[in-house]
């Protein structure tokens, strides 16, 4: 394997390409538009435009991909995270044409790309799951009977895609075929499929994630946990590895499990078997995400294992390198994805010019982003700039590292999430690690951020005032005004 094309844009394709030239590939890069001068262009070795800033027009166009591929002579496609990622007709296309998708099979992620379907797959292994049905509602009548027997609140779920579209929280058996219908609309709308299932709502969940790598040869082996459980609008904002909640003998038991839902389907690749666990460290199986995931640096700080080289290395029939019992957890990795995004307004997405863009640096301190100072976040992607990750020998020294770092991360022209990643490291729920998916619901409001922008500002404005008097002994020390306003908080 000589030549990768990296079917993808931003952070994540800049991270692909650095791998893949420390293995000495050469790297494709593909644009659209609104990226002809992004940094990934302008990092690989050769680039090739393939259409208009939206996406259906461009980035998720297989044949325009495998046509850059043949113009290129790159032999193997790495689709990232997103965009075409997990799609099994596009992966029988690759094949098709001759080329290596580096990822699973297309069996696979047609498997695991339907929580019902996954469920089956999974089932096999006595994997624990979440009661509820085991197959998509036909009857609505019957549905409500079984949600009667799995008792109320219940979960209603789209059996395709994700990100909360299709989800609906049923509190009683009065409003089930209202939400039942909403959900199924939902899921058309969003999906193209209607299909929804429905399960036991579990009231104060942890998000927890495992990784694994198989090769072609029926090694598999898992990465341990990542926690995820800090979102908005049922999307991560703070991941971590390992979870400040799991025991021994549970990261045990959930590796097990990870690996056996990956055996189920015979996996090759990087994945991701993800749970959801309740307040009494039960836990079950929610879904498999068949490709790399954002949050996968944190796993590499605390594994030293570069999963992309891993990737690649799979993808080109090579045995993994390493087995089960030679892994282990070193130290504490946390990352905030720092998205344009008001926190004030609803996360809302916010965009514009990057006016300012320093980003930090520093013991433990890593940044994954696709940006610099005067670029454009465009309207036609995610808002995610960059990915902020801090590691540290344990999980205190972690989040300090992370929330200096967020101090030193500088950018003006739009509104970002990072101000609400500091609130998240200062806030005890989440230092104590005593915290679920409903952290930002609980805990997070606009008060308190502009409580924190009020004190940074009059910090900035009582500086300011100490180097216009020249520094006099009249005027105010920063240590003193730090710590007045360490003391207005506490009364």
């Amino acid at each position: 394997m000589h030549k990768i094309l990296v079917a993808n844009r931003g952070e994540i394709a800049l991270r692909i390409m650095r791998s893949a030239r420390e293995m000495g590939i050469k790297t494709v890069a593909v644009y659209s538009d609104a990226d002809r001068n992004a940094l990934h262009v302008r990092y690989a070795d050769e680039a090739v435009h393939i259409g208009p800033s939206p996406s259906n027009k461009s980035y998720l166009l297989g044949n325009k991909i495998i046509d850059a591929c043949r113009q290129t002579g790159a032999e193997a496609i790495h689709p990232g995270y997103g965009f075409l990622s997990e799609n099994a007709a596009f992966a029988r296309q690759v094949k098709a044409a001759g080329l290596i998708l580096i990822g699973p099979s297309p069996e696979a992620m047609e498997i695991m790309g339907n929580k019902l379907s996954a469920k089956v797959a999974a089932m096999q292994y006595n994997i624990p799951m979440v009661p509820g049905t085991e197959e998509a509602i036909t009857d609505i009548a019957e549905a409500k009977l079984r949600a009667i027997e799995v008792g109320f609140p219940i979960l209603i779920k789209a059996a395709a895609g994700g990100g909360g579209k299709g989800m609906r929280v049923v509190d009683s058996a009065n409003h089930f075929e209202e939400q039942m219908q909403l959900a199924v609309s939902e899921a058309t709308s969003a999906f193209g499929d209607g299909s929804v299932f429905i399960e036991r709502y579990i009231s104060s969940p942890k998000h927890i994630e495992i990784q694994v790598l198989g090769d072609n040869h029926g090694n598999i082996v898992h990465l341990f946990e990542r926690d995820c459980s800090v979102q908005r609008r049922h999307q991560k904002v703070v991941e971590e590895a390992p979870s400040a909640t799991l025991t021994p003998a549970i990261r045990a038991q959930m590796g097990k499990c990870a690996i056996d839902v990956a055996r189920s389907v015979n996996y090759t690749g990087a994945g991701t078997v993800e749970f959801i666990m309740d307040d009494k460290l039960n836990f079950y199986f929610l879904e498999m995400n068949t490709r790399l995931q954002v949050e996968h640096p944190v796993t590499e700080l605390i594994t030293g294992i570069d999963l992309v080289k891993e990737q690649i290395k799979i993808a080109r029939g090579e045995a993994l390198s390493f087995k089960q019992e030679e892994l282990t957890i070193k130290g504490h990795a946390i990352e905030l994805r720092i998205y344009a995004e008001d926190p004030a307004n609803n996360f809302l997405p916010d965009i514009g010019t990057l006016q300012t863009y320093i980003t930090p640096k520093g013991p433990g301190i890593r940044v994954d982003d696709g940006f610099e100072q005067g670029m454009e976040v465009p309207i036609y992607y995610d808002p995610m700039i960059a990915k902020l990750i801090a590691y540290g020998k344990n999980r205190d020294e972690a989040i300090d590292r992370m929330a200096h770092a967020i101090d030193e991360f500088h950018i003006t022209g739009i509104t970002t999430t990072l101000g609400f990643g500091k609130f998240v490291m200062q806030h005890i729920a989440f230092r104590s690690g005593k915290f679920d998916t409903h952290f930002v619901n609980k805990y997070f409001n606009a008060d308190a951020l502009q409580e924190d922008n009020e004190d940074e500002a009059l910090i900035a404005a009582l500086i300011m005032q100490q180097l216009l008097s020249g520094g006099k002994k009249e005027a105010p020390l920063v240590a003193d005004v730090s710590n007045w306003v360490k003391n207005r908080k506490e009364l």
